[in-house]
């Protein structure tokens, strides 16, 4: 995709790596757009970056979905790029009881939100001469995390919500690209600084340079093993993977 020269709106871009894309382009020359639930942090991101634009959104409210996509084709009618970046992650438990008021707040925010969201705009963007849906999903898609199963599943259902809504799109001038991160050190789960997390820096820096010739998946080189894996044998690598976290865990405090 084109690097430059877009109006761009990010829901989730008040932190972590929603925020550091929000900057990438701004400083590439975008009109950007942020979304966030807390005023305070949208101000703050306002405040660090002259020219971004904000706005409130509860990605998980369906009614304000569509009030917010109203005010953006109103106010921004050039929009043409829309990054579902916003997502939660909880840890629950698939072997025992499950949290149900926890668990529909999590598919509401991590799948629902996208979907609802691509809905109301997407008219919009077949009307732009090139235009994008970047879904931000996670390697988790294709090896779960076993004590995070269903955000694991979330990704899952939006990769290949993804690929639908992509074939779909196919004789329009809307592309859609899927972003599938790896374990990245930000406070999604808690910022630590491990070892294993890749670096925010260095992964915005690499998804943005694959982002310029993008034609389905965005994937860092750290990224590609665990996307390789999907396929028939993959059990006991998803069971390897998990063994190896159960035993030196990710740190959530």
């Amino acid at each position: 995709m084109k690097l430059t020269g877009n109006t761009i709106f990010i829901t989730g871009g008040t932190s972590g790596i929603g925020r550091s894309l929000a900057e990438a382009f701004h400083q590439r020359g975008n009109k950007v757009i942020v979304a966030g639930r807390r005023k305070a942090l949208l101000d703050e991101v306002a405040k660090a970056n002259p020219g971004i634009d904000t706005i409130e959104l509860d990605i998980a409210d369906g009614a304000q979905i569509q009030q917010v996509a109203r005010q953006l084709i109103a106010k921004y009618p050039a929009l043409n790029v829309v990054i579902n970046n916003a997502g939660i992650m909880p840890f629950d438990d698939a072997g025992g009881a499950l949290d149900d008021a926890q668990a529909v707040h999590l598919i509401n925010t991590n799948l629902l939100g996208p979907v609802r969201l691509s809905a109301a705009l997407v008219e919009h963007l077949k009307q732009q001469r090139e235009s994008y849906i970047i879904n931000n999903s996670s390697v988790l898609a294709y090896v779960p995390l076993a004590s995070t199963a269903l955000y694991s599943a979330t990704k899952a259902a939006l990769h290949s919500y993804s690929m639908s809504q992509r074939f779909m799109l196919r004789d329009t001038s809307v592309r859609v690209l899927e972003i599938a991160p790896p374990w990245v050190d930000t406070d999604l789960v808690h910022k630590s600084g491990d070892p294993r997390a890749m670096p925010l820096d260095a992964f915005i820096a690499e998804t943005m340079d694959k982002l310029a010739t993008a034609t389905t998946e965005v994937l860092v080189g750290v990224a590609q093993p665990l996307r390789d894996n999907a396929g028939p044998n993959e059990h006991a690598f998803v069971d390897q993977f998990n063994l190896s976290l159960r035993d030196n865990p990710i740190p959530v405090a």
